[in-house]
């Protein structure tokens, strides 16, 4: 075994061949695999294989689509078969609900340019004749759907990798990894020592076990999952081509053909993790028990919905551990406080997603940004709250619901609450309906009192419309109350703050007590950030942004930190915060304070100390409502006397608590975007329509010259849409004359201005004078461009 490596990749699974490959096709061919036993002996060897382009997320569907296209890549480089199946698939739908989100998943495929069609139960049967079509109301048909040979996958990328100078070292388990001052790796292995620069944990099972040798606790768990695998069926062998592959959401089976007979797996919702603390080293190409029983409810609606199989014999029960993120998608990428570590775990549709994977990472390490939006993927998408006791339940919450309807306004209960702020028993008791966001508990609106908090779970306007609509009317015509704790928060300090900032930041810093927006960019001049700067003294500023990507934000803000002269700290946990907003923000204010508090006083974009009924705050004249308003910042232990004063001086005014989905629709008709909805890696300052906000004169900043030359092909709009009593959930397609121009990246009702509204991101070339129309649930709904806010186009009331 060689002794020096550019890389070394811990895993022979799939993904970690994937990545091997990758990196060598980049020309980095000075790269190394080591694997504790064979190639594929962890999950990848017992692997169902299916493979499909569909995915909730479109950039991760994107993905998927490269994944399956590439394997014609490798066998060709490789001279080995990856076996593969592409027969097609159906999605069937039992019920209207279910019918409903397969169209969402046909509109959304639309501007993917994916080829799926919706058809009836009859046609469905007909492309799969051992379903009964009595008890479905439609399906899905994808073409791009099929199963690939998982030994044969595997084994191509390596030898595909080999033949452009990568090594391969097997039964040579890892046992230790230490990091040099100057940020490189010894990987310490049976075998010996490999001095590296860069280390990849593709350790599958065993990603937690890499983790832990150098202080991770990744937030992965392996779940047992069982599939049979029956006789030889007349109905298969007397089939004239293969048959397709099939979910049944109903049932919560996935089935294909095995040969002579059927391959059948299930999701069952009394799923069992396997091995919850750690994974033995010496569990290899083993299998575990099989527990027929437990899936039982499932096989049984299974052979009601597809009777051949049910008059099969069973040839083979599998049950094998995959590994799973909280969230059911992978865990990609650089860690934060661990330079050129990398993480390539938890990806349990190998065989979908691999690829994709793959060429993240590769991307990523040599280039220093993956090339695309991986957002969904990424694993700073955790933070400290993913204890291994959160991952548990969360991880057991997806798998049971992997093929159970999510709905847009569904949250979760699993792990809940374990982040909460000293209101929050206060909120509660105001009867108001929690959500949760990166760990953080928050209010989304309030029931009625007397009544019982919880909302309907749907695809269209649940019983939260009117309440909501109610919270809109008080900020906009007297005043309303909401908690922003949950915002991220960071303090940064010291004789280089400032020109630290200029270099991480695209705007312009502010004076002393002024504050600036401001977007951050990477080096392809793509949004990463999109931040509040308030500068509270010389060198001491205070940044505020989104708080679902705080460890986002801290890996990017601490590679680029100089060495000297500036200190970077969270302070999302230490300091809390509540805004005010409407026409009688402003007065409620200074009766509490005693300060005055006018324009001239204290003008917009202003930020200053300010006492509030003896509580020491730091309050800034800014408002994401578009409204007169008011954020106000103070540490923990301040919180509860802070709310109780600012509810206690706001009740002559009218003031009313409201939530993150009265936020949401005073937004819209602003047309303020949103973190990782308009604004993610994927667009530019010009695309987002955030030129205004870049100092494109100063310069000097990450991505400064690719933003300069930024010419976009689409643009961030806004559109109110007509005849529709059903919303946008997001990533609708856009229509103009019959062709798909573009796709929704959030919206709701603006209950203040009483209609429907979307942002998304249309073609550049489309024509502005003609209306569009926008695919919700399979109706294509009259929408027209707004070519200003829908409230307060002038911001008179927002400066005033």
């Amino acid at each position: 075994m060689k002794t020096t490596a550019r890389v070394v990749v811990i895993g022979g699974g799939v993904v970690g061949a994937s990545v091997l490959y990758h990196l060598a096709k980049a020309g980095w061919s000075d790269v190394l695999l080591i694997e504790r036993d064979q190639l594929t002996s962890g999950s990848t060897w017992h692997a169902a294989g299916g493979m499909h382009t569909l995915n909730s997320d479109p950039n991760v569907a994107k993905l998927q689509a490269y994944t399956i296209e590439l394997y014609e890549e490798i066998e060709a480089l490789s001279g080995q078969s990856c076996g593969v199946h592409l027969t097609g698939g159906v999605m069937l739908a039992g019920t209207r609900e279910r019918l409903d989100l397969l169209k969402a998943m046909h509109a959304k495929g639309r501007y993917l340019g994916m080829q799926t069609e919706l058809i009836s139960a009859r046609e469905a049967a007909a492309l799969m004749p051992l379903l009964d079509p009595k008890h479905f109301t439609g399906a899905l048909f994808d073409p791009i759907e099929g199963h690939v040979d998982p030994y044969g996958v595997t084994h191509a990328y390596v030898k595909a990798a080999r033949l452009k100078g990568a090594e391969v070292v097997l039964k040579n388990r890892v046992l230790e990894l230490h990091q040099r001052p100057d940020a490189t790796w010894d990987v310490v292995t049976e075998q010996g020592t490999v001095h590296t620069e860069h280390v990849v944990n593709a350790g599958g099972l065993w990603a937690r076990e890499v983790g832990r040798m150098v202080g991770l606790e990744l937030p992965v768990l392996a779940m047992e999952h069982q599939y049979l695998i029956t006789e030889d069926m007349p109905e298969v062998l007397a089939s004239p081509t293969e048959l397709l592959h099939a979910i049944d959401f109903e049932a919560e089976i996935y089935l294909r053909q095995e040969r002579g007979g059927m391959l059948l797996g299930t999701y069952e919702r009394q799923g069992v993790p396997w091995s919850e603390k750690t994974t033995p080293w010496d569990f290899s190409t083993q299998l575990l028990p099989e527990d027929l029983e437990r899936i039982a409810p499932s096989l049984e609606v299974g052979f009601e919905h597809f009777p051949a199989i049910g008059r099969a014999g069973i040839k083979r029960v599998i049950n094998g551990p995959f590994t799973f993120a909280p969230d059911g998608n992978p865990l990609v990428g650089p860690v934060r406080n661990l330079p050129n570590y990398w993480c390539a775990c938890a990806v349990m549709a190998g065989f979908s997603q691999g690829g994709g994977v793959g060429l993240a990472l590769a991307n990523w390490i040599t280039e220093g940004d993956p090339g695309f939006d991986v957002w969904a993927m990424d694993v700073a998408r955790y933070g400290p709250f993913a204890t291994p006791g959160y991952t548990n339940a969360k991880v057991r919450e997806n798998y049971s619901r992997r093929f159970r309807i999510t709905f847009p306004n569904e949250e979760l209960p699993a792990a809940r609450p374990l982040k909460t702020t000293p209101i929050y028993d206060r909120l509660l008791a105001e009867n108001a309906v929690m959500g949760v966001s990166y760990g953080q508990e928050h209010a989304l609106w309030f029931a009625p009192a007397g009544t019982e908090p919880t909302e309907a779970v749907t695809f269209g306007r649940s019983n939260a419309h009117s309440h909501v609509a109610e919270e809109c009317r008080a900020v906009r015509e007297k005043a309303g109350l909401i908690e922003i704790s949950n915002f991220a928060k960071y303090t940064i300090e010291g004789p280089a703050a400032e020109a630290w900032l200029c270099r991480i930041l695209a705007g312009k810093i502010p004076a002393i007590g002024r504050i600036g927006l401001t977007p951050m960019l990477n080096d392809r001049g793509k949004l990463v950030g999109d931040f509040t700067l308030a500068r509270l003294a010389q060198n001491r500023f205070l940044l505020t942004g989104s708080g679902i990507a705080e460890t986002y934000h801290l890996r990017w803000f601490e590679q680029h930190l100089p060495k000297s002269g500036v200190t970077l700290k969270s302070a999302t946990n230490t300091l809390q915060g509540l805004s005010i907003a409407g026409p009688m923000s402003r007065r409620i204010l200074e009766d509490l304070s005693g300060e005055d508090l006018t324009t001239e006083a204290f003008p917009f974009l202003s930020i200053k100390p300010l006492e509030l009924d003896l509580v020491p705050t730091i309050t800034g004249r800014i408002s994401y409502t578009g409204d007169l308003g008011y954020e106000i910042w103070t540490e923990a232990p301040y919180l509860g006397r802070l709310y109780r004063s600012l509810r206690r001086a706001g009740d002559p005014h009218g003031l009313k608590l409201f939530g993150a989905r009265a936020l949401n629709s005073l937004r819209l008709e602003k047309s303020f975007g949103s973190w990782a909805r308009e604004y993610r890696p994927l667009y530019g300052p010009r695309a987002a329509r955030l030129e205004r906000f870049v100092d494109y004169r100063r310069g000097g900043f990450i991505g400064d010259a690719a933003a300069a030359a930024e010419t976009p092909t689409h643009h961030l709009t806004t559109f109110t849409i007509h005849d529709t009593d059903i919303d946008v959930m997001g990533d609708e397609p856009i229509w103009q004359n019959d062709a798909v121009i573009g796709w929704v990246t959030s919206g709701g009702y603006a209950h203040h201005s009483r209609t429907s509204v979307a942002l998304g991101y249309t073609r550049a070339d489309h024509d502005p004078t003609r209306n569009v129309t926008i695919e919700i649930l399979g109706l294509h709904r009259p929408a027209t461009i707004a070519h200003e806010p829908l409230f307060d186009p002038a911001g008179q009331r927002l400066r005033g």
